[in-house]
């Protein structure tokens, strides 16, 4: 694809929403959801030293393959997140789109156009070979030519190499503040604490929009247009295209900052072993830490946002843990990805096409239940990897597995599950939450305060 097309999708992209809303709530689209999950994976949390941070940005990277999320991946010390996907994949990244959290440097991008993407899609800020400390030096050092070279590569590709941000639905963002208040995690602080005030909420939200806009965002117009036009980006500097990317990029990332402040690290919350799971059968499997667990729970939190559900969003991810004598080129370390999903109804059809009524409805002939596709359900589904029984596999996901999905987590080999537990043991009408208390051989992960810290 030459230049000039290249600019022109890029263009169009920016400006139309091409994944239509359908149902009663706002929904992300799944364009925007692998955008933001390529930024989240870039705050992997890692032991690594950056060595490198001046020059090369970490990246975070989604993998996608028919509209479906197929890896995850994230820049280690050694290796950018593009050359970790070409060593996990090879060939089969043959037709797969890339949505990479900076636009990846020519060492990369050669690579991967090489392997026959169809897509490469990149946030439109610093790119992974930084440009931000040479555009302030007015310095004409490594980052530019390699800027030039990604330009000659880009326009020597038959691949698309763009831009692909879309206008948020209407009200999505107060919809994801307001669900946030109300999710699994919140709520359980509340029922401990009734003084947390949404004020603490809004506060930490503050905290983590400051940090990711720092992270994801360029704090001088004047400097982000020259950045984009270093990149080929000469069209989006003009308005409207350049305020109307300001405003978009702005927006994921305030819905980003909002989701993770809903998992928040206060009152020695965390991911910790219920009490019935404390069982002579279960693997002696150690637990992850808590601010992975964090990570993969708001993952999931995330995937909650494409939910067809037009009552409550479920979000899932499913990651597994290599053995510890093994080591990995990913920035993830010893966790690698395996799936994810959230609920929708089945492949194909279309959202009017079965009831949408809930549980408040007395004609149980109406109700939605016996239709839509859970979240785990389909993480397990449309899962990218087979998993090991021999390695640790473990499912995060945003609210206590019902009576439908627990014995397919128990019968797919998952070790670990990490979970809300605000609805265990409760039965509300058509779906019941009973059997996940009484699941034996799986460590049960709860969201609660610390027995040893609390206060």
């Amino acid at each position: 694809m030459n230049r000039s097309q290249s600019t022109t999708e890029t263009q169009c992209t920016v400006g139309t929403q091409t994944d239509s809303m359908q149902g009663q709530v706002p929904r992300l689209s799944k364009v925007n959801l692998f955008t933001i999950m390529s930024l989240w994976m870039e705050t992997f949390p890692s032991d690594e030293p950056d060595e490198n941070k001046a020059q090369i940005k970490k990246t975070g990277l989604v993998v996608v393959a028919n509209m479906k999320i197929i890896d995850l991946h994230c820049s280690s010390r050694a290796l950018h997140a593009g050359q970790v996907a070409v060593i996990k994949h090879g060939s089969r990244l043959k037709d797969c789109d890339l949505y990479f959290s900076r636009k990846p440097c020519s060492t990369c991008l050669k690579m991967i156009v090489n392997a026959g993407v169809n897509r490469i899609s990149y946030w439109p800020a610093d790119p992974e070979m930084s440009l931000e400390q040479e555009v302030s030096n007015h310095s004409n050092g490594d980052a530019k030519l390699d800027a030039k070279a990604v330009e000659r590569l880009k326009s020597n590709s038959r691949a698309h190499v763009c831009v692909l941000l879309q206008p948020l639905a209407c009200n999505i963002v107060q919809f994801v503040e307001e669900t946030s208040l109300k999710c699994d995690f919140i709520q359980n602080i509340l029922r401990k604490y009734p003084d947390f005030s949404t004020a603490l909420f809004y506060d930490y939200r503050q905290e983590k929009i400051k940090e990711y806009e720092a992270l994801f965002l360029i704090s001088d117009n004047e400097k982000h247009k020259e950045i984009l036009r270093l990149m080929g980006l000469e069209n989006l500097c003009e308005n409207p295209y350049f305020i109307n990317l300001r405003q978009n990029m702005k927006e994921l990332v305030l819905i980003l900052s909002t989701v993770a402040s809903s998992v928040p690290n206060c009152y020695d919350f965390g991911f910790y072993l219920s009490d019935n799971s404390i069982e002579s059968d279960i693997p002696p499997y150690h637990s992850i830490s808590q601010d992975i667990t964090r990570h993969c729970i708001i993952q999931a939190r995330l995937l909650a946002y494409r939910s067809e559900d037009h009552k409550i969003g479920v979000g899932a991810v499913i990651w597994a843990e290599r053995s510890s004598n093994t080591t990995d080129c990913d920035g993830t370390g010893s966790m690698y990805f395996l799936g994810c999903g959230y609920n929708a109804f089945p492949v194909g059809s279309e959202y009017a096409d079965f009831p949408n009524m809930d549980d408040k409805q007395k004609d149980r002939e109406i109700r939605k239940f016996r239709y839509i596709i859970h979240a785990e359900q389909n993480a397990l589904t449309f899962r990218s990897r087979e998993i090991k029984p021999d390695e640790k596999s473990m499912i995060f996901v945003t609210k206590c597995p019902c009576d439908e999905c627990v014995p397919l987590i128990k019968g797919a080999g998952i070790k670990q599950v990490y979970a809300g537990d605000v609805d265990i043991g409760k039965k509300k009408a058509d779906i019941s939450y009973l059997r996940f208390a009484e699941l034996k051989g799986v460590s049960k992960y709860a969201w609660q305060q610390n027995s040893h810290c609390a206060h």
